[in-house]
């Protein structure tokens, strides 16, 4: 069985980011006036209900980069939560097509945050999202800092 280690906008409909940990982003210059949206996350590449009622994670580290995007807002609400600092969870990943009105299409994308509170929004013709290793199975949704490492 050949595992797969990447994803791009076509395969939006059959993947899921729902409790995926983001690490960091950034926003990378590509040229003029494109930004690339890059983020570092822990992807859920398949979830195992176990008949313990404990399940179980295939988890991977993976770079999610968002081309030519443009009207970027972004909340993240850490001041009103009561627990610690630590990486964000999204719920999830939502997408609207729209057409520019030069007659172009793309999509408004909708991240919103789980915890703590937020979202996360912006306009992007499409995406690509690359496993900087192969999965681990794990008893939770994301990886340890020593899993993550060499990724």
């Amino acid at each position: 069985m050949v595992e797969k280690s990447e994803w791009t906008t076509t395969d939006f409909d059959t993947t899921s980011w729902h409790d995926c940990y983001v690490y960091g982003f950034k926003l990378e210059e590509r040229g003029q006036q494109t930004i690339e949206l890059v983020f570092d996350i822990d992807f859920i590449v398949e979830w195992l209900c176990g008949t313990n009622r404990r399940g179980q994670f295939r988890v991977a580290p993976a770079t999610l980069t968002f081309h030519d995007i443009v009207g970027l807002q972004f909340e993240l609400d850490y001041a009103t939560v009561s627990a610690g600092m630590q990486p964000f969870s999204i719920a999830g990943i939502e997408r609207e097509e729209f057409q520019y009105p030069n007659g172009q299409s793309s999509f408004r994308w909708r991240l919103p945050i789980n915890w703590p509170s937020g979202l996360i929004s912006f306009a992007s013709p499409g995406f690509r999202q690359v496993l900087r290793r192969a999965p681990i199975l794990v008893d939770r949704q994301a990886l340890t800092a020593g899993e993550r490492e060499g990724a």
